[in-house]
């Protein structure tokens, strides 16, 4: 929950950021900052990986740039609302793809919980209707932050945490710079206002908040993981309102209820 909150308060800072510096070569720097923070404690650690281990960290990494990527690529041309919704929906693809992918079954307090939570994302974001190609592209880099939570809930147990999640960080840095180059964004960021998010997401919305996912899923399931991750729009909203001046609406309030209530059966069941 800590690391949504960080997510959630670094939303602001980048929408900012964003503005004045281009978005995928922004998300370069914030995974090359990333990656430079645990390169000293981590860069030794590498080899305890081995060649599957450090494959399986590649895999998380694409799965993590891919889904920046066509999240990012789905906002251009679809609505705000439905690219928030539809980036919530990994609540509920993450323990499909469990299920599909390796049998791993949910109870029925975690489908309870994934029920509640959609519909908490469906009130707080609104969902205003977006073009369907922008709606596809953002549904598919869901599927892509749910296969990594899936992923992840197999890989963290078996591998060093700081080797695994610095290759992770290193391979999401190299497809967002490729990105970035094919798009003629490739510029040196300038300004507190850029650099200040750059240094704040990089090191806390990054390394420091993908290394807690990696530690924190060698102690739970993925469902869970994922119904922890509904709780970054709740924290979005509520930083939105004290630090933006943002409006939260009857609906948007009761959205940020029925996702803390489906948290709360989930971990009850």
């Amino acid at each position: 929950m800590a690391v949504t909150a960080v997510w959630g308060v670094t939303f602001v800072q980048v929408k900012d950021a964003v503005a004045l510096y281009p978005l995928f070569a922004f998300l370069a720097v914030r995974f090359a900052i990333a990656s430079a923070t645990l390169a000293l404690p981590a860069a030794r650690r590498v080899r305890l990986l081995g060649r599957r281990g450090a494959a399986a960290a590649v895999l998380a990494g694409a799965l993590l740039g891919a889904g920046y990527a066509l999240q990012t690529a789905g906002l251009e041309r679809t609505s705000v609302s439905a690219t928030g919704f539809i980036t919530g929906l990994q609540t509920v693809l993450t323990p499909l793809l469990a299920l599909v992918l390796f049998r791993v079954r949910a109870g029925k307090a975690a489908w309870i919980g994934v029920a509640l939570a959609t519909l908490g994302l469906a009130l707080l974001t609104g969902v205003h209707r977006g073009s369907v190609a922008g709606d596809l592209l953002v549904l598919v880099g869901a599927s892509a932050y749910a296969l990594q939570i899936v992923l992840m809930g197999r890989f963290a147990p078996r591998y060093d945490a700081l080797a695994f999640t610095l290759v992770e960080m290193l391979v999401a840095f190299l497809g967002l710079a490729v990105i970035a180059a094919a798009l003629g964004q490739v510029r040196a960021p300038h300004g507190w206002t850029v650099w200040g998010a750059l240094v704040v997401t990089g090191v806390f919305a990054s390394a420091l908040a993908f290394l807690a996912q990696t530690w924190a899923q060698r102690r739970t399931t993925a469902a869970r993981t994922a119904l922890a991750f509904a709780l970054e729009p709740v924290w979005t909203a509520f930083f939105g309102i004290t630090l933006a001046g943002d409006r939260l609406g009857a609906a948007g309030w009761a959205g940020c209820a029925v996702i803390m209530g489906g948290i709360v059966v989930a971990e009850r069941g």
